[in-house]
């Protein structure tokens, strides 16, 4: 994977090394809105809650590990993120794209669409948090970084277990559903992987 190349390089630069952070936090945020923008007023679940708040949580977190790489970044401003277009449009496309499969293979609108969308992105892209974070934290260690995500990782362990169950209820069908979910999903990570080489390059 291009992604264990391209830490090193990143973790021992502290200007690239904060981007960085900064990009997971507005990924991280990113995500957290689109949780509360999709759920309803009236059935929201505890899970869809707690699921929220832990992603709003890992995006104060990375932005709080900013400190110890001594650089100071106020916002998710472009010039503060590595990638950026890329970055910004990720969870978006991921969402158009799960969408469109949905209304065209399940007919579904409004808020059953909605939520079907939530479990699909985001059961994707904690797929893909299972596998970043653990290869991040693995770089870190390799460098001796004081910067950890930890508690991250063990968070996403659960939140993948959560929607695992939630897909369960939601279709017999989850498992062909959650496959192109991830199909999407792997063609934009590879493409944001690719503008973070050129990025740093």
């Amino acid at each position: 994977m291009l992604l264990n190349k391209l830490l090193p390089q990143i973790i021992a630069d502290n200007q690239l090394h904060s981007r960085w952070l900064n990009t997971l936090s507005l990924m991280e945020n990113t995500g957290a809105r689109k949780i509360s923008a999709s759920e309803d007023p009236l059935t929201v679940t505890y899970i869809i809650l707690k699921h929220a708040a832990e992603e709003h949580r890992h995006a104060f977190y990375l932005k709080k590990q900013l400190e110890k790489t001594g650089v100071e970044l106020p916002t998710y401003a472009a010039q503060y993120l590595l990638a950026p277009g890329t970055s910004k449009y990720y969870l978006n496309q991921l969402d158009i794209d799960v969408c469109r499969y949905l209304k065209s293979e399940l007919n579904l609108t409004g808020s059953e669409l909605r939520f079907a969308a939530y479990l699909l992105v985001t059961y994707a892209i904690e797929v893909r948090a299972d596998e970043l974070y653990p290869i991040y934290q693995s770089a870190l260690d390799e460098a001796g970084s004081k910067v950890n995500v930890k508690s991250i990782i063990l968070e996403e362990e659960g939140h993948l277990e959560e929607m695992l169950n939630q897909l369960h209820k939601f279709s017999p069908d989850w498992e062909k559903h959650a496959n192109k979910a991830v199909a999407f999903e792997t063609r934009l990570f590879e493409m944001w992987v690719e503008q973070l080489g050129a990025a740093i390059n």
